[in-house]
């Protein structure tokens, strides 16, 4: 069940045509402070790791990463042992006969059946390997929905087989809601709240999505520093040059 409804998470708000949208009014988007926000934020590794265990526990079953290899995840703080154990936890093709092998750190992640159109009257669900960078409303928009779900406002019914969620378009979605508390176990001992667990998945995804933004903001520092002390040298020189002058 889990994996139905991770599957519909965004290919039901992606779509214009979707029955959500029977009204097409949703609340708007709250703002959200993120750790990698603005131009010297950075990726918070503790919670990346704690969202790619919502991933891997809730979300894989129907979401692939085809751009994501798993020596990537050494970006996220774990050494080449750890992310190798990963690989090998998967199994991907080997040729053409329907052989399999446990995946290697050059492999990317496997694409599960539904996301590759094998499973009959199934929605296709997207790939999220670039999903908070293409998202509207990008990772706000995703914990919104996430954490959207809940008892419909009094004289509010809902429609056979939906769910009220006041951040989706129609304010009524088809699928159930994909996280509560307790739908992972976390490896540091965090509690699993639902609270938690949509903004550590959210913050997964936004690493996927980015995973060289921390190194080019250093980079971006590095050079911003740079020109400041070129230009206050430049100023010095100048200064001493046409004070001979005058």
């Amino acid at each position: 069940m889990r994996g139905v409804a991770s599957a519909a998470i965004v290919a039901a708000l992606l779509s214009p045509a979707s029955s959500l949208a029977a009204k097409g009014d949703h609340d708007p988007t709250p703002k959200r402070a993120w750790s990698f926000d603005g131009p010297l934020g950075h990726f918070d590794l503790a919670s990346v790791q704690r969202g790619y265990a919502v991933y891997a526990q809730v979300c894989s079953n129907c979401h692939g990463m085809e751009h994501v290899h798993f020596g990537d995840l050494r970006g996220m703080g774990l050494n080449d042992h750890q992310a190798e154990a990963v690989a090998e936890s998967h199994t991907v093709p080997d040729g053409v006969e329907g052989k399999t092998r446990p995946a290697t750190l050059d492999d990317a992640f496997p694409t599960p059946p539904v996301a590759q159109g094998l499973t009959p009257g199934a929605v296709i669900p997207p790939d999220q390997s670039r999903l908070a960078l293409v998202y509207p409303g990008g990772p706000d928009r995703i914990y919104a929905l996430l954490t959207g779900y809940g008892p419909p406002p009094a004289g509010v019914t809902e429609a056979k087989d939906t769910f009220y969620n006041r951040f989706a378009l129609g304010r009524t979605i088809a699928m159930p809601p994909p996280l509560h508390d307790g739908s992972v176990v976390y490896a540091d001992g965090t509690q699993a709240t639902l609270d938690q667990e949509a903004r550590d998945v959210t913050t997964f995804l936004a690493w996927v999505a980015q995973p060289h933004l921390d190194e080019r903001r250093r980079v971006g520092v590095r050079v911003t520093l740079y020109l400041l002390f070129l230009g206050c040298l430049l100023f010095i020189l100048k200064r001493r040059v046409w004070s001979n002058v005058h």
